[in-house]
């Protein structure tokens, strides 16, 4: 999944696409560079970012949406929390609805079932204007994971189909530096779920902070994450690199036996 930030203030590459023109052209190249999935969104959802307003936002995303469904093939998603700006979205061309707040908002949850869309549901300890306020986990694992089994149901209950959602921890969305590794070391886990995984991890910094490499791209130490993703069966991986990212994984899986993800009720060390 290539990430395409609309906006002037995104952690890694605020600003660079912030105009239609330049998002229109990124998320060609992104599809060129063999994306299977565009994920494009008009507010940041960094710690501690500014809100945006539903007319600004649905300004910055809608064109670009529009313009990349005459564009690409690929399946188009809009990261996005607010229903209007999701149902805007879908009605222009996206297929699938990213909501980093688990679709905690009954209207999301109706839409979800109404528009037959895709949609991914994302763990997050409070909102990005307070999430890295001392999240507290007394298992960062088990917790995510039941959080994420019980939007889950709430999906179904609404009724939208099993194979229409997938889960994301939510890496770096109130977490710690401890409680990210634990969920990247453990997303297997997450399989039990029964639903397709995503993981954003691209150049978090969490990823700085093992490597000691203070840079913002963060290739090499993202690529790393992606490969132990992989590893553990991930299925949708959301990065910024897509040429790097599909290069590496198909060296990775070349070299290295398939692994299936673990049955449920399977321990691994």
């Amino acid at each position: 999944m290539g990430i395409l930030n609309i906006t002037p203030d995104s952690f890694s590459d605020g600003g660079r696409f912030f105009s239609a023109a330049a998002a229109i052209e990124q998320g060609r190249r992104l599809a060129e560079a063999g994306a299977d999935l565009l994920d494009m969104g008009g507010e940041s959802s960094r710690p501690y970012a500014t809100p945006v307003a539903l007319d600004e936002e649905l300004r910055r995303v809608l064109p670009v949406v529009q313009a990349l469904r005459q564009a690409v093939t690929i399946p188009l998603s809009i990261d996005t929390t607010k229903p209007a700006i999701a149902r805007a979205a879908i009605e222009a061309g996206a297929e699938i609805i990213n909501d980093i707040s688990g679709f905690s908002a009954p209207e999301m949850l109706a839409l979800a079932a109404q528009s037959r869309a895709g949609v991914c549901a994302m763990h997050m300890q409070g909102t990005p204007a307070t999430m890295q306020d001392a999240p507290v986990y007394a298992d960062v694992v088990a917790e995510v994971g039941a959080f994420l089994r019980e939007r889950r149901e709430a999906l179904l209950a609404a009724g939208v189909t099993r194979e229409r959602i997938c889960l994301d921890p939510g890496i770096g969305f109130g977490k710690t530096h401890a409680h990210n590794i634990a969920l990247m070391a453990h997303c297997w886990r997450l399989h039990s779920l029964g639903c397709p995984l995503l993981v954003g991890h691209s150049r978090k910094g969490f990823i700085g902070k093992l490597s000691g490499n203070s840079t913002p791209e963060q290739t090499a130490g993202t690529l790393a994450a992606s490969l132990a993703l992989a590893a553990q069966g991930v299925q949708i991986l959301r990065v910024h690199d897509v040429a790097a990212t599909r290069e590496a994984l198909s060296v990775f899986a070349a070299c290295c036996p398939p692994l299936e993800p673990p049955a449920p009720g399977e321990k691994r060390s």
